[in-house]
Order: structure tokens, then sequence, then C-alpha cells
């Protein structure tokens, strides 16, 4: 159980719901978003999709998706991770704000992009106005992943090549007694298979700079969270047995 002092602020298994209570009320109180008229706070039940709403009220029953847009002041529009990107977008000229939920299934439906467009739809947002915020997430030190994953992006973005790196697998024996292996090679004496790297962080980037976001006005954490588990909650690295954090965002109102 994680409690307090972790500030889990996921409905998960590794808490009660009453310490996950708790603890989003002293986020809320942080972010300044629980005084004498608290904000809503939205949140989704994330599906890995590219199902984005807008959202201008606390809604009456739970929303399924991974992106939220608003104007609204006094409204706190959140996702919440352990390893996947949260990403945030604001337009401060049109006073407009989105987040979105950006794992690799999400990246490759381009969340981040149709983000942008539904806040060009629903706010006349221009892309050179907005800035974005890519939250910690897992890095490409990290993040290892199928062929399939490779194939998905390899399929759809020109880029794609960039975005992934190989390393090939340690074998002991074989450090320790590399002569054995510069004969004709037995059974089981073949090339050992290569891990291969998925840069989720600059996939993201790229999405944004595609919709039209100035690179000046992207920033990314360059924390891991597989890497910084004494800070931050990990899926991958504590085998599904952690927390969630929250990227969140909201407007004030105008004075």
């Amino acid at each position: 159980m994680y409690g307090g002092k972790a500030l889990n602020l996921g409905f998960t298994e590794a808490d009660s719901n009453l310490a996950v209570e708790h603890n989003r009320a002293a986020f809320l109180r942080q972010v300044g978003a629980q005084g004498s008229q608290p904000w809503p706070l939205v949140t989704l039940r994330q599906v890995h999709s590219d199902i984005i709403h807008l959202v201008t009220s606390a809604p009456n029953a739970p929303l399924v998706g991974d992106g939220l847009v608003t104007s609204t002041p006094g409204l706190l529009v959140a996702i919440q991770t352990a390893d996947c990107l949260p990403v945030i977008v604001v337009d401060k000229k049109k006073r407009a704000v989105g987040v979105f939920h950006a794992g690799w299934r999400g990246t490759a439906k381009r969340i981040v992009e149709k983000g942008i467009g539904e806040m060009r739809r629903y706010f006349g947002s221009r892309p050179r106005d907005l800035a974005a915020a890519i939250g910690p997430g897992v890095h490409n030190c990290c993040y290892t992943v199928g062929e399939e994953v490779r194939h998905n992006f390899e399929s759809q973005f020109a880029y794609a090549a960039e975005l992934f790196h190989e390393v090939e697998e340690s074998d002991p024996v074989r450090e320790k007694y590399p002569m054995l292996f510069l004969t004709a090679r037995a059974p089981g004496h073949s090339t050992l298979p290569k891990k291969i790297f998925f840069n989720l962080v600059e996939a993201n980037r790229r999405q944004l700079l595609d919709a039209g976001v100035p690179a000046n006005n992207i920033e990314a954490s360059p924390l891991c969270t597989s890497c910084r588990t004494d800070l931050l909650f990990s899926h991958r690295a504590e085998k599904g047995f952690t927390g969630r954090m929250m990227g969140a965002v909201g407007l004030r109102s105008v004075d």
C-alpha cells in the first residue's frame, strides 16, 4: 500500500480508495484547485484509444477515452499514467487546454495530433500559438517493444526508423568464452536475438511538430519512469503493482 507518502492518484490495487481520495485532495490543494470553491476534477476510463472529449462541466457519468479538451475556467482535466506519456497542450490566446494519454497504441492512432485538431475545431486554436509539455514516461533507454509495434509505426510514419533502435541481448557464456562462438555454429550457437527499443517521447514530439506546434514551444521531461521508480510510478518496472501519476491542466477565471 502506498498511502499518502507516494501520492498515488489512481484507484488501483496498490492502494485503498480512501488513501487515493486523500491523495487527490492534497494534489488539488497543491495545484490551487481546492479552495473555497473546489474545481471539479474530470478524468477518464482510459482505453489506449484516440477518443477525445470536449468537456464544459463535470460529467454525470464516467467518460471513456484518452483525451480531454476544455475552455471552461475552474475545471481541471486530467489523465493518469505510469509509463505512458501525459501530453498537455495550452492555447493562451484562445484560453483553451487539452490533456492526452499517449502510450504506443494511442500514439500510433495519432491521439496528440488529433487532439490539436479538436482544439482547432472547438476553439479556433492556431497551432503556432500552442505550447505543449510532455510529462514523465518510459524513455527509449528502457522501452522494449515487439516487432509488431515497429511494423505498426513503419506502415504509417515516414520517420518511423528514427524512433527505434536495436541492442543485442547479452549472453554471459558468450561473453566469458568468446572463442567458442568463432567456430562453425552448432545448434544453439545462432546469433543472439536483438531487443527493440522505442522512443515514445520523440514519436509524440514529431506529432506535435507535424500538427504545426513550433519546436521552441515543446518541452519534454527528461525523467524516465522505469529508471526512476524512487520518484515515479512505472507499470513495467514494478510488474504492474504500482500507483498512478496524474497529468492535469485547467484555466483560471479572468479577473
